[in-house]
Parts: C-alpha cells; sequence; structure tokens
C-alpha cells in the first residue's frame, strides 16, 4: 500500500521533498493528510496536497525561510502556513485539537498528538495520513476500510461532530455523492437530520458555496433526494419542492447523454419553481454573485421552450441559456426536437444596419430603429435565412412600407 503513495507523481515532486525535508527533524518527516492520501488510494487524480506536523506555525515558516522556500501565514492563528515552492502551494498545518466550539468555528490548541488531531475530523476517509518520506499509511479510524466500502462515515458520535460545525451536514452529503454507495450511512443521516436546524446559524455564503460544490458534481441524484427526505433543505431554501431530486435526474441524465458541460444555473434551478420573483429572491438569500443572480432569472423568464422558438431563445439569449431552460422545462421529445434544432447550428448575425434601411429609403430618426426591428423579426420568423437573400428580400419589404406610408 505504501509503493501507491510513493509512486504517485504528485509525491515525488521537487518541490514536494523540498518542503519535507525542511520539515523533517528527529522526530520524524511531517504527513501528508486527508484528500490526497484518499485520492490516490481511489486512483484520482490529486490537485492539492496538504501537510500535517507537529511543528509549530512559528517553527515550520522559520524552517521554510531557512530552505529559501516562500512561506505565507495563511492561517496562522490555527496553525495553517501555505509554503509556495516550484509553482505549488503546500497548506501546512500544526496538529490540533479543539477547545470549543459553536457550531461554526473552533477555538483549538496546538498538539503533538496525531490522532488527537485525526480524531478532530469530519469522516474517516479524510482522516487518512500518510508518511511524507516513507508513504506508509496512518489510519486511526478504518477510513480505509470505508473508502473500499463506500461509506461516508463521521469520526467518532455524529450529533458531536455536527455541533462542532453545522457545515458538515452539507459536506456529508457532498462527501457522499463523489465517495458513497448507494446506501447511506444510518447514523448519519439521523444526525444531520436533528442537527439541520443549525444550518441557520451559518452564514448564508458558506451555505450557497456548499450547495453549489454539491450540486455540480457528476450525480449529486441521490444525494439532494436524502436531503429532501431527512428536511436538510427547509432551514435555508424552504422553496424547494419534493420532486426537485427528479428535476435534477432529468438535468444530469440529459446533460450526460449529450456530453454536455455540467450547467450550474441549470442545475440550481432544479431546485426552484419556474418563478422569477421566487428565484431572485432566493439569490438574494444566498448572496450569489449578481452574474448568477442573472443567468437564474434569466433562464426562468419568457416562454418555454419548444422546437420552433428555440433558436429565436438561442439568438437572443444565448446558446447556452437556451440548451438550459430546454433541459429544464421540456419534456423528453420536445427536448430533443429542441437539441436537435441547436445541434451543429451556429448563432447567425442579423446582416442589416442603420445605414442600411436609410440607404434603402428610411428617413433618418426613429423609424430606423423600428424599421430594423421588424425586419429583424421577419429574419427570425422566416428561421434566419442567408443574410444576402434577405438583403433582397428587406427592399421590397421596406419598398412596400414606404409606400404605404405615403398613401396613407
Amino acid at each position: 500500500m505504501n509503493d501507491v503513495i510513493q509512486n504517485s507523481d504528485w509525491f515525488k515532486a521537487d518541490g514536494l521533498r523540498r518542503v519535507v525535508s525542511a520539515l523533517s527533524n528527529a522526530e520524524g518527516p511531517p504527513r501528508i493528510v486527508g484528500g490526497a492520501v484518499r485520492d490516490t488510494l481511489l486512483g484520482h487524480s490529486v490537485t492539492d496536497v496538504d501537510l500535517a506536523t507537529p511543528l509549530l506555525p512559528t517553527d515550520v515558516m522559520d524552517r521554510l525561510e531557512s530552505a529559501n522556500i516562500k512561506s505565507v501565514p495563511t492561517g496562522i492563528e490555527h496553525g495553517t502556513v501555505t509554503a509556495v515552492c516550484d509553482g505549488k502551494n503546500y497548506e501546512i498545518t500544526t496538529l490540533r485539537r479543539d477547545v470549543a466550539t459553536d457550531g461554526r468555528r473552533a477555538v483549538v490548541a496546538f498538539s503533538t498528538d496525531w490522532k488527537e488531531d485525526a480524531a478532530r475530523r469530519d469522516f474517516t476517509i479524510n482522516a487518512l495520513y500518510a508518511d511524507a518520506q516513507s508513504g506508509e499509511i496512518f489510519d486511526y479510524f478504518s477510513g480505509r476500510h470505508d473508502l473500499a466500502m463506500g461509506l461516508v462515515r463521521f469520526i467518532g458520535d455524529a450529533d458531536q461532530r455536527i455541533a462542532e460545525d453545522y457545515l458538515r451536514i452539507l459536506r456529508y452529503f457532498r462527501f457522499f455523492a463523489r465517495f458513497g454507495s448507494s446506501s447511506a450511512d444510518k447514523e448519519a443521516l439521523e444526525a444531520c437530520a436533528k442537527g439541520a436546524h443549525g444550518l441557520t446559524a451559518l452564514s448564508r455564503e458558506r451555505i450557497a458555496q456548499e450547495l453549489t460544490r454539491l450540486i455540480t458534481l457528476p450525480d449529486p441524484v441521490l444525494s439532494v433526494q436524502l436531503m429532501t427526505d431527512h428536511g436538510i433543505f427547509a432551514p435555508f431554501l424552504p422553496e424547494l419542492e419534493q420532486s426537485a431530486f427528479l428535476k435534477l435526474a432529468s438535468v444530469v441524465e440529459r446533460e450526460a447523454r449529450h456530453k454536455l458541460e455540467i450547467s450550474l444555473p441549470a442545475r440550481l434551478l432544479t431546485l426552484l419553481p419556474r418563478d422569477a420573483a421566487v428565484v431572485d429572491k432566493v439569490s438574494a438569500r444566498l448572496k450569489l454573485s449578481n452574474r448568477l443572480r442573472e443567468q437564474l432569472v434569466y433562464r426562468v423568464s419568457g416562454e418555454l421552450p419548444t422546437d420552433t422558438n428555440i433558436r429565436e431563445l438561442a439568438y437572443r439569449r444565448g446558446m447556452i441559456c437556451a440548451i438550459d431552460a430546454a433541459m429544464l422545462y421540456a419534456d423528453a421529445d420536445m427536448f430533443e426536437m429542441c437539441f436537435a434544432r441547436l445541434e451543429n447550428w451556429t448563432i447567425p448575425v442579423f446582416g442589416l444596419k442603420g445605414g442600411d434601411v436609410i440607404a434603402m429609403g428610411v428617413p433618418a430618426g426613429p423609424m430606423v430603429a423600428k424599421t430594423l426591428q421588424s425586419l429583424e423579426q421577419i429574419w427570425i420568423s422566416e428561421d434566419f435565412p442567408n443574410s444576402e437573400d434577405f438583403v433582397a428580400k428587406s427592399r421590397q419589404i421596406v419598398g412596400e412600407l414606404l409606400s404605404a406610408t405615403k398613401k396613407a
């Protein structure tokens, strides 16, 4: 098992080797902790490498400086220093134990006990450590077994872990969507349901960030269904419809079948009714970015998508918005017809400008814009014909319009 860690490219990286060398002493090297160990055991790619050490944060910074490695005190009061080496960031945290918690944050004391540090983490699969020199794995709470079984389980007492930080409820369902099997841990589900009221104490930004990370996983459907069944959404998203997970399942399936990129706006909207006022209110409550807020409202406004209006929708609101609207609000047959109308179709540019209309005889002034709008709508209604062909037709239309105006 050590070989799996030792032979990983990220483990052999020169930058990491330099950091490990700087932080090693007579008591041993630091240890890799959490996601890098977990994901390597699963055969997944590793992007972030975090380390733990019994060294105090000031000692960590001094040792890094002596090794000519840049250090940043990113969270030094909580024991975290970031080393920047060979263009890569390595987060290094001193071993800790919780002194006090309030459901949002913890007061910590530094420790030299590896198991004590592991015990304060959330899930068994996240409490895996690997010796940063030998690759030897340290597993204090059967994390490897749970990982192999697809079991996401809190360390120790689930109620206590949640009471320490209520965000762990949402993290549980995100990790279950990533690593869980078809059966969720009963104790974990009961504890999440019991502690859901505590989500009201969290900032809306933290909730929105965690919800976004969950909803954009490849397949979050079962997690969303479990959250719905156990009342997890009620404290922060009472607008959620009980059948939301079915709408989400439809969008996830359509994205996968047509090899579409995961759409955050579409997936979020599966959780809400098709009502612009409600969507805007929820967006404000969760303090979503202005851009995302606009994207959500845009997708629930206007006509329902059909095969006859889908190209106009794409022309006026963009291809992604049109596809999202069809995924969300068209039934199975209509969605396929809409998608067929958009597939391999490039949104055209309307070829006429004000000067062209004036050259056709329309006097400068408000009538130019009005005529352009009328011509553009005719062009759209005729399914965006070739610009050159439509220019010739436009001259005829404008000529008839001017003739009718003179007679009037």
